[in-house]
C-alpha cells in the first residue's frame, strides 16, 4: 500500500468554523476522514496533516520527496506567495497534486496566481472536499500508470 501525504496549509485546522460559506461545514477531523476512506478504497494509506508553519510544512515536503511520497497538497494562503514552498516542492520525487476547496479563480483577483502550479503534476479547485477526493484518484491513477514516476 501506497503512503500519500495530504497536507494541509494555514487556517485550514478552522474548517467548520472559518467561512462556511465558502469552505462549508465539514471540519478537518472530517476532511481527514473522508480522505482516509477513499485512501483505503484506492489501496493507499493516507496521512493528513495540517500546520499553519510554513517551515513546518516546508519540513513534510522534504520528508516526501527524501522517502518518494506523493502529495495531495492545500497550500491555502502559501499557494500565493510562498517561494520557499514552491522551491521545496520543485524537489518532488512523487506526483504532487495542488488542491483547493474554492475555486480561486472565482474568487479575489490576489488568489488568481499559484506559485506552486508550475511545480505540481496538476490541479484540482472547486469542487469542496470532494477535491481531495479527485486528486487521491489522481494519484492512484497516476501511481498505476508508471509506479513511482512524477
Amino acid at each position: 500500500m501506497t503512503r500519500v501525504l495530504v497536507l494541509n496549509g494555514p487556517n485550514l485546522g478552522r474548517l467548520g468554523s472559518r467561512e462556511p460559506e465558502v469552505y462549508g461545514a465539514a471540519t478537518l477531523d472530517d476532511l481527514a476522514a473522508l480522505c482516509r476512506d477513499t485512501g483505503r478504497r484506492l489501496d493507499l494509506s493516507v496521512d493528513v496533516r495540517q500546520t499553519d508553519d510554513e517551515a513546518e510544512l516546508i519540513r513534510w515536503v522534504h520528508e516526501a520527496a527524501d522517502e518518494r511520497l506523493p502529495i495531495v497538497l492545500n497550500p491555502a494562503a502559501f499557494t500565493h506567495y510562498s517561494y520557499g514552498l514552491r522551491d521545496a516542492l520543485a524537489q518532488r520525487t512523487a506526483p504532487l497534486v495542488e488542491v483547493h476547496i474554492s475555486n480561486p479563480a472565482a474568487r479575489e483577483e490576489f488568489r488568481h496566481t499559484s506559485v506552486v502550479a508550475g511545480v505540481a503534476t496538476g490541479t484540482i479547485a472547486g469542487f469542496g472536499m470532494m477535491s481531495y477526493v479527485l486528486a487521491l484518484q489522481a494519484v492512484a491513477e497516476l501511481l498505476a500508470e508508471s509506479p513511482r514516476d512524477s
